[in-house]
């Protein structure tokens, strides 16, 4: 599958792209311009446009699973960070802005200021309570 019009299915497109990792069904990304507040930052794709996680096949599963491996060994040794954000966003209304399945992999620091705010911030805010 492939959309003419996907950033990820058009990465040679964009020259600040760089495919970090791949193998045989997704890839781990970098963009230089997204290492400039949170380094080591990226995500891993598939190949074939899909466009949620929930349209992952089981091989993409497993694949994918081999390049975050492969992604937090590489950022471990480049930045030591201290922990990790992990996830999917999937739907306008959990936050997927680029309809073509994406995980992030996010390197996290103690010293940045939002150190601790994970994906559980979400959930533990008043404010975002539903009426």
């Amino acid at each position: 599958m492939y959309q003419e019009n996907c950033p990820y299915c058009n990465l040679h497109a964009d020259e600040e792209q760089q495919i970090i990792f791949e193998n045989e069904t997704c890839y781990f990304i970098q963009k230089e311009s997204e290492q400039q507040i949170l380094q080591g930052s990226g995500l891993i794709i598939p190949k074939k446009h899909k466009k949620d996680v929930f349209e992952l096949s089981d091989q993409e599963w497993k694949d994918s699973r081999e390049l975050l491996i492969a992604a937090k060994e590489l950022l471990d040794r480049k930045y030591s960070p201290d922990g990790y954000s992990v996830g999917w966003n999937t739907g306008r209304a959990g936050g997927q802005s680029i309809f073509h399945a994406h995980l992030h992999v996010i390197p996290r620091f103690k010293d940045e200021p939002f150190a601790g705010r994970g994906i559980r911030y979400l959930i533990k805010q008043e404010g975002n309570r539903r009426n």
